[in-house]
């Protein structure tokens, strides 16, 4: 295995993103689901803008136009939230 696919692969390490851009007629909604999937399992410490970007060097040169393409663009130019917002304090607008 090269380093560019151990690099992917320690991205992506369920494979969901390179799935969805093998998936023929795939829509944007469910590359959203997907890439929520993959969000929700990037690990702590890691930094997901970054982690993004690499994916976006890899797989958008070829997909341009992909829907996964356009939600990883999406994922990262949205704002960076700092600190957890959960519990009564969100609720209330207090945190």
């Amino acid at each position: 295995m090269s380093s560019q696919e151990n690099d992917l692969k320690s991205l992506d390490p369920k494979g969901l993103i390179r799935e969805a851009y093998n998936i023929e007629g795939i829509t944007g909604g469910e590359c959203r689901s997907i890439f929520l999937d993959w969000a929700i399992n990037v690990p702590t410490d890691a930094d997901p803008k970054a982690s993004i970007a690499a994916l976006l060097d890899h797989y958008a040169p070829e997909n341009p136009h992909h829907p996964m393409t356009e939600t990883l663009q999406a994922g990262l130019n949205a704002p960076t939230r700092t600190g957890r917002r959960g519990g009564r304090a969100a609720r209330q607008g207090l945190a």
